[in-house]
């Protein structure tokens, strides 16, 4: 496995179309691509958590767990030129605007770019991306400074690293095509029946 550099990447850029690197919209390909890696740009949509109690959050009951998530949080649409304010210890859903196609013999981490990160921003803690993944991807962003931060779609906000490799893989993941960040479908877990087996015993 080996990280693309900036000329691999673009020859990947430039493949016949059904083995090619697609990253849509490519704004300022000069600046987006570094040595190697490729920066991509906030986009529009973002879930937010709602200020709610629960006893808990409960995984093992799938359906109790769907409903919760779509109570705990919430889908919002931030216009260009507008922005969001990600205030301390703050979780948030956002995306890439970018909706990015990977061929079947490359994948990608999304990580963060170290000036944010200086600042107290993470993003992504479910980095990896499959060969064969079509989409925006989801970004889990997170303010661990002291002071809230401004935010606006469209910004660079993270990179990806692209690798080879070794054979050709393709995405199975329940967040396919997706065009904006995705609310989790963790009660979709198979092994789910199997904890709720073990809480249903006397």
């Amino acid at each position: 496995m080996s990280v693309l550099t900036k000329e691999e990447i673009k020859k990947a850029l430039n493949r016949p179309l059904e083995n090619k690197l697609v990253i849509t919209p490519m704004l300022d390909e000069e600046n987006q691509i570094g040595e190697s890696s490729v920066d991509v740009r906030l986009g529009n949509e973002f879930i937010l958590t709602r200020k709610r109690t629960f006893g808990s959050f409960d995984i093992s009951d799938p359906e109790d767990m769907e409903s919760k998530v779509r109570l705990y949080q919430e889908k919002i649409r931030i216009e260009f030129h507008k922005e969001f304010i990600l205030h301390p210890n703050q979780l948030i859903l956002g995306s890439t605007l970018e909706y990015i196609r990977l061929p079947d013999d490359l994948s990608c981490y999304a990580v963060g770019r170290s000036s944010w990160g200086r600042l107290g921003l993470i993003i992504a803690t479910a980095s990896a991306v499959s060969p064969n993944f079509r989409g925006c991807i989801t970004l889990e962003l997170i303010n661990l400074g002291e002071v809230p931060l401004v935010l606006y779609p469209g910004m660079r906000i993270a990179q990806l690293v692209f690798h080879t490799t070794k054979g050709t893989g393709s995405y199975s993941g329940r967040y396919p095509c997706s065009t904006g960040p995705q609310f989790s479908r963790i009660h979709m877990d198979d092994d789910l029946q199997f904890w709720r087996k073990k809480l249903d015993k006397p």
